[in-house]
C-alpha cells in the first residue's frame, strides 16, 4: 500500500507569488497494519460511491428492478418448499416447511450473492485497480455492503410469512443484529480470500458457482441441523453459515439458542475474518503487477 505525506521543504519551497508550495510523496507503507481505518475513513466518500454505483449497476436497465429481491428468494422458498416440504418430506422439528426455509433463505440469499460477488471484485474492477491509488479493501467489502439493500427488501417477505403464522417473537429478538453482524462478517471474510486468490488463480471465478451450490447443502437451510448424526455435530458446527441460519431461526421463531452451533461458527467467522484480513494485505502489494 502506498502512502501521500505532505511536507514543505525545510527552508519553505517558494512558488512564483511567493508562497509555500506542499510536495506530495508517494512511498510504501511499512506498517503491518491488517485494516487503516483511518485511511477507509478518508476515502469514505468513494467509499459511498462504488456502493451506490453497485446498486445501480445491479439493476440498469431492468424491468421490475428492486422487485428482484423479493423474486428469486420467493423463487426458492416455492421451490423448496415442494420438493424438499412435500416430497421428501424432510423433519422441520414441528416447524411448518415453508416458516421454517424463509427464516434461512432470506439470509442465505444475502450471504451467497455477496460472497459471490466479493470473490470477482478485483477482477471486475482491474482497469481501476491499476490506474489510481485508493484502499484496495474497498473492492471486496462494497458488494457485501451493497447487498444489504436487497437482504432489507427481502426483510418484506420474512414479516408477511411471520404474521401469516402468527408468530411473536420472543426476547430472543433481541440478539438478532448479532447475527446480522456474523451474516455479514461471514461473506466479507470470504470475499476477502477469494479476491485475493482469484488475481493469481483465475479459477475461483469458474469454481465460485459450485462452491455456491454446495455451501446451502452444508447448511440447515433445506433441513434441520438435528438430523446430523452426533458424531459429527461439532465438526459441522464450524461451518459458520450453521451458526448463522441457526441463530436467526432461535430470534424470529422463539425456538432455544443452540449454542452447540452457534459459538463454534462465531469462532469460525472470526478466523475466516481475520485471517481473510491477514492474507488479503499480505497479496495487496502483488495486485496491480499480477493482474
Amino acid at each position: 500500500m502506498d502512502n501521500v505525506h505532505n511536507s514543505a521543504d525545510d527552508q519553505g519551497e517558494k512558488g512564483l507569488t511567493g508562497a509555500s508550495i506542499k510536495t506530495s510523496y508517494i512511498k510504501p507503507d511499512t506498517s503491518w497494519r491488517m485494516l487503516d481505518l483511518r485511511e477507509l475513513v478518508e476515502y469514505r466518500d468513494l467509499f459511498y460511491f462504488m456502493v451506490w454505483r453497485e446498486v445501480k449497476v445491479l439493476y440498469a436497465q431492468t424491468i421490475i428492478g428492486l422487485s428482484w429481491a423479493i423474486l428469486q428468494p420467493v423463487i426458492q422458498i416455492a421451490i423448496f418448499g415442494v420438493v424438499f416440504g412435500k416430497v421428501a418430506q424432510l423433519s422441520t422439528d414441528g416447524i411448518p416447511y415453508i416458516l421454517f426455509t424463509t427464516v434461512a433463505i432470506i439470509p442465505w440469499t444475502y450471504m451467497s450473492q455477496a460472497m459471490t460477488q466479493a470473490s470477482d471484485s478485483l477482477i471486475q474492477n482491474q482497469s481501476m485497480l491499476s490506474k489510481v491509488y485508493f484502499p484496495r479493501i474497498i473492492f471486496p467489502i462494497t458488494p457485501v455492503l451493497a447487498r444489504l439493500i436487497d437482504f432489507g427488501i427481502s426483510l418484506i417477505i420474512l414479516v408477511g410469512i411471520l404474521l401469516y403464522y402468527h408468530v411473536i417473537p420472543t426476547w430472543r429478538i433481541l440478539l438478532l443484529p448479532l447475527f446480522m453482524v456474523m451474516m455479514v462478517a461471514i461473506p466479507a471474510g470470504i470475499g476477502l480470500w477469494l479476491s485475493a486468490m482469484s488475481v493469481r488463480f483465475r479459477d475461483v471465478k469458474h469454481a465460485m458457482p459450485f462452491f455456491v451450490r454446495m455451501l446451502i447443502y452444508s447448511a440447515p437451510i433445506v433441513y434441520s441441523a438435528s438430523s446430523i448424526a452426533d458424531g459429527f455435530r461439532l465438526i459441522y458446527s464450524f461451518n459458520p453459515i450453521v451458526g448463522a441460519i441457526e441463530g436467526f431461526r432461535a430470534c424470529l421463531l422463539g425456538i432455544p439458542l443452540q449454542w452447540q452451533y452457534i459459538v463454534p461458527g462465531i469462532i469460525s467467522t472470526l478466523i475466516i475474518l481475520v485471517t481473510g484480513l491477514i492474507y488479503f494485505k499480505l497479496m495487496e502489494k502483488t495486485f496491480v503487477d499480477v493482474i
